[in-house]
């Protein structure tokens, strides 16, 4: 699937220069939530352990520096990959994407013990993958079961 048309404001591009310097990996996106006062990044493929680093020494040093939350994303060609990504480590039994003729419906199955972390704290982490669903693949609602 190709890759949507992104434009970044200079203050996104500010900081994907930040972390690729601080972290050495490769970033292919960052989204600004000022609602949450977070920074979500979107990392290449097989990037996640050097976005991180050791014992999340990557993470933390980009909190201090940003005086934000950092939360990084591994990137995926499909939605359901990008979905699996975002939510993890929620263990996720089915994605069924439902295409009506005005919108795009995403329904999440996970496990019953894991549905608290797949929506996360306010509804942090449903949040933030329904940000890139409809940023990636202009899906307009993500629902978790």
């Amino acid at each position: 699937m190709l890759q949507p048309k992104i434009k970044l404001t200079s203050e996104e591009m500010k900081y994907m220069a930040l972390f690729e310097s601080t972290t050495g990996a490769t970033t292919q996106d960052c989204l600004i939530d000022e609602k949450l006062g977070r920074i979500i990044f979107v990392a290449k493929p097989g990037d996640m352990g050097l976005a991180i680093g050791k014992g999340g020494k990557n993470i933390n040093q980009l909190r201090r520096m940003t005086s934000r939350q950092i939360e990084v994303v591994e990137y995926a060609d499909t939605p359901e990959g990008l979905i699996r990504n975002s939510l993890s480590p929620a263990r996720i039994k089915e994605i069924r994407v439902t295409e009506r003729p005005d919108k795009k419906i995403v329904v999440v199955e996970v496990d019953a013990q894991d549905k608290a972390i797949a929506i996360g704290k306010n509804g942090r982490t449903i949040d933030k993958t329904r940000l890139l669903v409809k940023r990636y693949f202009d899906i307009d609602h993500v629902v978790v079961q």
